[in-house]
């Protein structure tokens, strides 16, 4: 599929410079991302996706936005409770959103719902502040770990260009009207990849989320469609066996970076760090694999209206004082925090592979192994290396049939990183 290739070349690496930056303030962000919530008793994140800004790096929908059109949005939770509650961002937006309405359901197949078990969500204020949030009052609807929901958002007025996160790898559905209720799928006769204004689920629960934050790998390039095979997804199949109560909230951005921003494959760690992970509601822990975007020499290889740009390689010395950033962004808000070593590239296809970009992950990775900075460490990079050549891609975990580029690893791949956490870290 032409838009899923292009999705997986752009998180291969093929990154942008420092390009952008919200329209909002931090200030003006903070003060509107809880608009409408209802401050009942703790929260945790049971879902969650990391928004990005409208761009036309892969067709979707999030450049022209909706209007009197509903957006079927599937998920998995990884935690459950008597109740839930939504999470809207109009992040990017440049003025308010207005949401008619909103209903939540068991997922069927495709666009279906399960009959009997829709249930509206309410929000006191209708409307998604520009840079802002808008969660909706808790919504009386029992689940547990690993349940699939649906959720319908109806648009009556245009929205403008939607906040999105670009590489859902779920199918999202929609269709003109006002098809909240729904329970069949012949309305939703659309569909693409990506998620929008959707960027968080909760259920009650003490303090135990764990987030993923990364790029392409942890956003789980390459994973099956709808199978829920990323890391995180399997991370948390593995905490619910294990019957630790622990939550997973994915946080993984394609072609994401340390220390440089993009307008089309997100904010850095650090400029997003705040909002990704300190804010997700019940945060115990975070888990960083992130640095191979800043380790590519970018050839002349343009997707999209500015969307590549020159990104010089970057030393291990500077990669390890951006880690340190988020190490001492994690601890004063006494979360703890796990670094993942960066996993082989070399042979990769897109030309972005080079000795000094080599030489600035083994150093990297030497610090997160011995440094002892981390609280834990997880070696994704020794469970996913060959054992011929530990520079290159175990080829048992690269790609799939119809795409291998020695970056990305499949779903066997992202079952063995997984597998490699250490459940008594988190």
């Amino acid at each position: 599929m032409f838009v899923r290739r292009v999705i997986a070349v752009v998180a291969a690496g093929v990154t942008a410079a420092c390009l952008c930056a919200p329209s909002a303030s931090a200030t003006s962000r903070e003060s509107g991302r809880n608009s409408g919530d209802s401050g009942r008793g703790p929260w945790r994140a049971a879902w969650g996706a990391a928004m990005q800004q409208p761009n036309e790096l892969t067709p979707n929908w999030a450049e022209t936005g909706f209007a009197d059109q509903s957006v079927r949005q599937v998920v998995r939770v990884s935690g459950g409770g008597k109740t839930l509650r939504i999470r809207l961002s109009n992040l990017y937006g440049k003025a308010p959103v207005r949401l008619a309405g909103a209903t939540v359901a068991r997922a069927g197949d495709g666009a279906a719902v399960l009959p009997g078990t829709v249930r509206p969500l309410r929000f006191k204020h209708p409307r998604i502040p520009a840079g802002g949030e808008l969660v909706s009052e808790p919504a009386p609807f029992p689940t547990k770990a690993l349940d699939r929901l649906a959720v319908t958002l109806y648009f009556a007025e245009p929205t403008g260009p939607a906040t999105q996160h670009v590489s859902a790898f779920h199918t999202t559905y929609r269709a003109p009207g006002d098809h909240r209720f729904d329970t069949g799928p012949g309305a939703f006769t659309e569909k693409t990849e990506s998620y929008y204004f959707l960027t968080g689920v909760e259920v009650p629960g003490r303090r135990g989320t764990v987030v993923t934050l990364g790029d392409s790998i942890t956003d789980g390039a390459f994973s099956s469609v709808d199978a829920e095979n990323t890391y995180a997804d399997e991370l948390a199949e593995r905490l619910r066996a294990s019957g630790r109560d622990l939550t997973v909230v994915n946080a993984g951005i394609g072609g994401n970076r340390v220390l440089r921003d993009s307008r089309c494959f997100g904010e850095s760690a650090q400029t997003r760090f705040q909002r990704d992970v300190l804010d997700r509601p019940g945060v115990r822990t975070v888990i960083v694999s992130e640095a191979l975007n800043d380790l590519f020499d970018i050839p002349g290889i343009v997707f999209g209206k500015d969307c590549n740009r020159p990104n010089p390689t970057l030393t291990a010395a500077q990669l390890i004082e951006g880690h340190r950033a988020l190490i001492r962004r994690a601890h004063a808000r006494g979360i703890r925090i796990i670094g993942g070593t960066v996993t082989p590239f070399k042979g990769n296809p897109y030309g972005v592979f080079t000795e000094q970009g080599e030489q600035a992950r083994d150093g990297l990775n030497r610090w997160i192994l011995t440094s002892g900075e981390y609280d834990g460490v997880v070696d994704f990079a020794g469970v996913l290396a060959d054992p011929a050549d530990p520079d290159r891609l175990n080829p048992i975990y690269d790609g799939t049939p119809a795409l291998r580029d020695a970056v990305h690893p499949n779903d066997a791949g992202f079952r063995a990183m997984a597998e490699a956490v250490d459940l008594t870290d988190l």
